[in-house]
């Protein structure tokens, strides 16, 4: 895998009654250390600049066999741990306030070849202990062509 990467996180969030899809594909870095794949890339937070907020948040991904952390830092902050079986507790800081977040990881797949990476996690999400919605993510990464 080359260092520049295209990151493609695409996801589905079921909802009551509701689903929505969100894709998001950005330029990113890519290495390996320890036998653990780490990605980093950037993205813009919504709404923020006109609160003279810097809307820029810096993200890196961490896959390994058990578990993928996503950390943000930037307009929005935090550490988000997927595990399968498990629920991880964390805050999301944001600039309109932090909330409360429980994740239950339900599937962590990951397929590894020369050219690809493909992750993916389904997973129940709760925000103040109060169950929110399902959601079920795709991380991609390929060379930069």
């Amino acid at each position: 895998m080359t260092k520049e990467v295209l990151i493609s996180i695409s996801g589905l969030q079921l909802e009551i009654d509701e689903q929505e899809a969100v894709e998001v594909i950005s330029v990113g870095e890519y290495y390996k250390k320890n036998e653990k794949h780490y990605l980093r890339y950037e993205d813009l937070a919504m709404d923020c600049e006109d609160l003279g907020i810097n809307n820029v948040n810096k993200n890196t991904v961490k896959i390994s066999d058990t578990q993928v952390d996503i950390i943000k830092k930037g307009a929005s902050n935090t550490h988000m741990i997927f595990e399968k079986n498990k629920k991880n507790v964390t805050y999301y800081s944001t600039p309109f306030g932090e909330l409360l977040i429980g994740i239950y990881t339900t599937k962590l797949d990951i397929t590894e070849t020369e050219e690809e990476i493909l992750v993916n996690l389904k997973y129940a999400l709760d925000v103040n202990a109060s169950h929110v919605s399902d959601c079920d993510i795709t991380i991609k990464v390929s060379p930069r062509e």
